[in-house]
């Protein structure tokens, strides 16, 4: 870091140009994609009666992506089933094939499609974690990075 800030940078500077040059993962690349990458999230979780569903807007906060999306399933099985049918809309939309976390045991999916993230979680396991409440704090500073 003092190498970046000798040469007159911050190392939030040279995070942000890197990320604006290495294309996401599931090839999902700027606002407008992304704005049509959560469309598609939001609309799949709904017709596959997710419950509880947050969209997170983490611009700024993170460089792990845009959004951040939190929805339950009932049971292991309706989580299972969310998640597949989320693969599928992301796959027919055009977003290739997203990275994906805990789909055998169906407690906790993480959905991982680029600029959005998704968590798809039975309702005890996403009560105990309670991820939303940490990413919806507001900052202390302006400066903070999560």
């Amino acid at each position: 870091m003092v190498v970046l800030a000798a040469k007159g940078k911050t190392l939030r500077t040279a995070l942000q140009k890197k990320a604006d040059l290495v294309p996401s993962p599931a090839g999902i690349s700027g606002n407008a994609t992304a704005s049509r990458a959560i469309e598609t999230v939001l609309a799949s979780l709904e017709d596959s009666k997710a419950e509880n569903i947050v969209s997170i807007d983490i611009q700024g906060k993170s460089s792990l992506g845009d959004y951040m999306v939190v929805a339950s399933g009932r049971s292991h099985r309706h989580v299972s089933a969310v998640t597949d049918h989320l693969l599928k809309a992301l796959k027919d939309a055009g977003f290739g094939n997203p990275r994906v976390e805990g789909q055998a045991s169906a407690d906790w999916v993480l959905i991982d499609a680029g600029d959005v993230i998704v968590h798809v979680f039975r309702p005890e396991v996403r009560d105990f974690y309670s991820l939303e409440k940490m990413w919806q704090a507001p900052d202390l500073e302006e400066e903070t990075l999560h």
